[in-house]
């Protein structure tokens, strides 16, 4: 077999913006056939190591190389189009209707990315959206060797997102020496196209170091917790010895001068070692006002925006503790639907009642900055000095804004100053200090790192109230909420017991709503929710149905069986270890001995675990 060519190589590579440095000595490469996800939070240099790959920035030290002749397509945040060409020209070369018509691909990257637009259009007078999806187009109609995507699903809907996973996907079957690079948030996305994972974090001295795991998010998850449970067993042993070298140093003055010098090294050396605190992101469990039984009632509702009927005859009830996701096309109505609940719309037709207890807060896409002046700390004193906590404790204004992550400099910055993702959490955290008990979130996910996201998830599990989410972010909605609805663009509201996945069925079917709400049911009672993360919904479970039974089946899931059987096994032995280890810390030859038996049995525990995966993927 015929060894993979690299396309790109990064030798010790170092980047510094101001005294930061991004990336520090970093070593990588893509080759042929790669199709690398890059995560990591806001500002730690993801970008970056795409500029520095495609050319774009160049190293402090350090060499970029790339193969002779490489072609880099770059889908970059900020696009580079003509302000004063057409469409047609920007994304399709100019070509006439008869003449890229007559490609597949082209037809499909049309029909999908370029719907509603007009091709005659000038790109001066597009939306930031439709030139996100213009400058997509044209760069999947090209002919690269390398693609660099940085967030490439931001603007698109649930549908756009799911199509264009499956062009990359059919895309890189088609051409196995081509090599991918994407920047994502969406974590779905980056398990339904990536095969490896880089994370780019600050090192132990705060340089930028970049680590790499084999899969998509999912496996990124898994190998990373891994990592840290082996680092915790790594960080115990070593607290361990701290503290006995602590307790043999204080044993009198007298007997430390006695003692060899190597000693006193070696405990000085372990308290230099403590780890620095790091700045955590913890979203406060604020109080929640009490709920009563009536929430939001949307009685025979039709809502109408400029030409389009967004809403006809609707009637949606939610319930106390109801947690609801929306999905829909670009322009259904989704938005709109959020401002009716929250009472910023009117109806055209119907009533929109809230229930007496209820204390609503709206996160709506806009990040509105009223005074970019304002400071950070003074702005949360303003509003609160003291809050109280769900738990009964009380923090100060400095307090809670560093459980958001606004620490040292942050604190005093001005509002103008702050970056997307943190204006997102400013403006999340002046929502929960009003202590709603019910919450609506208009794309929560924009312009958040999965650092912050997966907090936010988090936060949304214990909060009480009643949610309603709209959402492109199909990991988000699958993760946060328990049924599924959606506007599918006719005036129906339609409750989706099998999730997003019925949605693109029936999207890609060309069909309508599958279950009319009109005049029925709470959105608690209706459905079984949203499929799990990672899972396939309806669909995935009436393939499942239709190989049970079969004598693969039985014996895929009979290797399962008794591969969990080891697995547990191997645990209890890896646990074992560990602790034979604590207990024989100053023993350097047991220790040995001990290290080498955890190394294979380590090993044998990945094997099994991918033994394990094969069999569940072919199971389905």
């Amino acid at each position: 077999m015929s060894q993979r060519a690299n396309l790109v190589n990064l030798e010790r590579v170092t980047k510094s913006y101001g005294v930061r440095i991004l990336l520090d000595e970093v070593s990588l490469g893509v080759g042929e056939g790669d199709h690398v996800g890059i995560v990591g939070r806001n500002g730690d240099g993801k970008t970056t190591l795409l500029d520095l790959m495609g050319g774009r920035a160049e190293p402090d030290s350090g060499r970029v190389s790339r193969t002779r002749g490489l072609q880099v397509g770059y889908l970059s945040q900020r696009d580079d189009l003509d302000e004063a060409a057409t469409v047609r020209e920007v994304v399709l070369g100019g070509r006439a209707d008869h003449e890229w018509a007559a490609d597949p691909r082209s037809r499909e990257v049309v029909a999908e990315l370029l719907v509603g637009i007009d091709l005659e259009r000038t790109v001066a007078g597009l939306s930031g959206g439709e030139r996100r999806r213009c400058s997509l187009s044209h760069l999947l109609l090209g002919e690269h060797d390398l693609l660099l995507l940085d967030e490439p699903t931001n603007h698109l809907d649930v549908e756009a997102v799911a199509w264009l996973a499956g062009f990359l996907r059919a895309r890189a079957a088609s051409r196995r020496t081509s090599a991918m690079v994407v920047v994502t948030h969406d974590r779905w996305f980056l398990d339904e196209v990536c095969t490896t994972t880089w994370e780019v974090h600050p090192g132990a001295d705060g340089a930028g170091v970049v680590d790499a795991y084999d899969g998509g998010y999912a496996a990124f998850v898994l190998a990373r917790a891994e990592r840290s449970r082996q680092a915790a067993a790594s960080e115990s042993r070593r607290q361990n010895l701290m503290r006995k070298e602590l307790a043999w140093l204080r044993r009198g003055a007298p007997a430390r001068t006695s003692k060899p010098k190597f000693r006193m090294d070696a405990a000085s050396a372990l308290i230099e070692d403590e780890p620095p605190p790091r700045d955590r992101l913890e979203l406060q469990k604020f109080a929640t006002q009490r709920l009563g039984k009536d929430v939001v009632d949307l009685e025979d509702v039709d809502l109408v925006r400029g030409e389009r009927r967004l809403l006809s005859g609707a009637t949606w009830r939610l319930g106390a503790g109801d947690r609801v996701g929306v999905v829909g096309v670009n322009g259904a109505g989704k938005s709109s639907v959020l401002a009716l609940v929250a009472g910023d719309l009117q109806p055209d037709h119907g009533r929109a009642k809230l229930g007496r207890t209820v204390s609503l807060a709206h996160l709506t896409q806009q990040v509105p900055i009223e005074d970019p002046e304002a400071r950070v700390l003074p702005t949360i004193e303003g509003l609160k000095r003291i809050t109280r906590t769900a738990t009964g404790q009380e923090l100060t204004a400095s307090s809670l804004l560093e459980r958001f992550g606004f620490t040292g400099d942050k604190l005093t910055a001005r509002l103008g100053d702050l970056s997307g993702g943190e204006r997102r959490r400013f403006q999340l955290m002046r929502l929960l200090m009003s202590e709603p008990n019910v919450l609506l979130l208009d794309e929560p996910t924009n312009d958040l790192d999965i650092e912050t996201l997966n907090v936010l998830e988090d936060f949304l599990d214990a909060w009480p109230g009643t949610l309603v989410v709209v959402s492109h972010d199909r990991y988000f909605l699958e993760r946060v909420t328990d049924s599924t609805w959606a506007l599918m663009g006719d005036g129906t509201l339609s409750m989706l017991p099998g999730g997003i996945e019925q949605y693109l069925e029936h999207r890609r079917a060309g069909g309508g709503a599958p279950v009319s709400v009109a005049g029925v049911g709470t959105a608690a009672g209706s459905g079984s929710g949203a499929a799990a993360p990672g899972s396939a919904g309806s669909g995935a479970g009436s393939g499942a149905a239709s190989a049970a039974g079969s004598g693969d089946e039985r014996s895929l899931r009979k290797t399962m069986a008794r591969v969990e059987k080891q697995l547990a096994r191997i645990d209890a032995r890896e646990a074992q270890l560990h602790a034979e280890m604590l207990t024989h810390a100053q023993d350097h030859a047991r220790l040995t001995d001990l290290m080498a038996e955890l190394t294979s049995v380590t090993a044998e525990k990945e094997a099994l675990e991918l033994e394990w995966m094969e069999a569940a993927e072919q199971v389905g």
